[in-house]
C-alpha cells in the first residue's frame, strides 16, 4: 500500500498532466484525420502541431522521449507517404 502523502502527490500529478496528456493525444488524431483526408497542407500544418504537443509533454517528463519519438516518426511517415502521391 502507498502511504497517504504519496497518495496525495500522485493525485496531484495525475491531476495535473491528464488535461496535457489528452491535448497531445487529441492532436495526434486531428493530424491523423488530416492524413487521412489528403489534403496535405492542412495534414502538415496538423502534423507540426502535433509534433510540438509531443515534444512538450516529453519535456515535462508526461510521456516518455521514446514514447514521443515513435509518435512523430509514425506521424511523419504517414504525412511523406501522402506527400510522395
Amino acid at each position: 500500500m502507498p502511504s497517504e502523502k504519496s497518495l496525495r502527490s500522485a493525485t496531484r500529478k495525475y491531476h495535473r498532466n491528464r488535461p496535457i496528456r489528452s491535448n497531445t493525444k487529441t492532436q495526434i488524431l486531428n493530424a491523423e484525420s488530416k492524413i487521412q483526408s489528403g489534403k496535405v497542407e492542412d495534414a502538415d500544418k496538423s502534423v507540426n502541431l502535433a509534433l510540438a504537443a509531443l515534444d512538450k509533454t516529453a519535456q515535462k517528463g508526461i510521456i516518455h522521449k521514446k514514447n514521443a519519438a515513435r509518435h512523430k516518426s509514425r506521424l511523419m511517415k504517414k504525412l511523406n507517404f501522402i506527400k510522395s502521391k
